[in-house]
């Protein structure tokens, strides 16, 4: 149900359809509300380390932000620049990760990290194209890095801001699937032509599709930009479109297997011997298959004989 009075309804202004007017203006009151109302998080303060903002970016994948920051916290304090980072092992890296999920990310994060110490004097590096190029770094997180951290002026786009930009712009009730070729322009389009209000648009419009133009149950009375919303005017039709897959369920899923054998590997500093992962888990069919899939992205190393461990651990 949306939280709005459809009575109090305005028509919008220079409202864009799907084939292309003249866009509202949406960055004037989104800044203005998030320079007033933006959540005080760690890497928005003054100061920040760009390599703070790369851990942020990666951690906060699929992640909440209330078990991110502290998590974040204690990896700056343990590895405040990439090189510290890149001289532990790829198992010190996975072990801090802890319960964050999808620990892939320690890995590329530390691989990246690598790079950077000996590619790019242990600065991380602000061209998109060479954020692109470090192991595991994808669109998002090198356009959220040269925004965030260096000021530059590119289109961020993550699911909430799909959310935002199909509503508000293209009078949908939700996005369809990510199509960085129709995302990036349509964000790019509510983008000011100054730098600092252009990143501020950026993360103003994430927030507002965090905290306010949520999947279900939007605040709409509460929206700064409720005036200018094609989504608001239209009625609120349903989202009638292609949908994003669904994640399947947690419980009793091989995610939920792997995330099983990793904390068996990341609690012990000797090589895990089969029959302490056999129990785990009871079905043998499901535990091997979630054990081979560690195996092949790299998250533990070893065979039956010698036992099984974290990748770069004790031999």
């Amino acid at each position: 149900m949306v939280n709005a009075s459809r009575a109090s309804r305005q028509p919008v202004e220079n409202a864009t359809g799907p084939q292309g007017a003249t866009r509202p203006d949406i960055a004037t009151p989104l800044v203005a509300w998030f320079r007033a109302e933006a959540r005080d998080l760690p890497w928005r303060r003054p100061g920040f380390p760009a390599w703070g903002t790369l851990v942020s970016e990666i951690m906060l994948q699929q992640t909440q932000v209330a078990r991110v920051i502290p998590r974040l916290e204690a990896w700056l304090t343990r590895w405040p620049t990439p090189r510290d980072l890149a001289d532990s092992p790829p198992s010190d890296a996975v072990r801090a990760w802890d319960r964050l999920g999808y620990p892939r990310r320690a890995l590329a994060l530390h691989a990246a990290a690598t790079a950077i110490a000996e590619q790019h004097d242990n600065v991380v590096p602000r061209d998109v194209d060479a954020l692109l190029a470090l192991p595991g770094i994808g669109d998002y997180t090198a356009r959220a890095v040269a925004v965030f951290a260096y000021g530059d002026r590119h289109p961020v786009v993550d699911v909430n801001v799909r959310r935002v930009l199909a509503r508000a712009l293209l009078g949908q009730g939700g996005p369809g699937p990510a199509n960085a070729k129709q995302d990036l322009p349509l964000m790019a389009s509510v983008l000011p032509e100054d730098r600092e209000d252009a990143a501020a648009t950026n993360a103003a419009v994430m927030e507002l599709g965090a905290l306010v133009c949520v999947a279900r149950s939007p605040a709409c009375d509460a929206c700064p930009i409720a005036d200018r919303c094609a989504w608001r005017a239209a009625g609120y039709p349903e989202h009638d479109g292609p949908r994003a897959p669904k994640q399947a369920k947690f419980a009793g899923s091989d995610r939920q297997v792997r995330g099983l054998v990793m904390a068996e590997l990341r609690a012990s500093d000797v090589p895990v011997t089969p029959a302490e992962i056999a129990m785990v888990w009871p079905d043998a069919e499901q535990r091997d298959r979630a054990l081979a899939s560690l195996l092949r992205d790299g998250l533990a190393v070893g065979d039956d004989a010698s036992g099984y461990q974290l990748p770069g651990g004790a031999d």
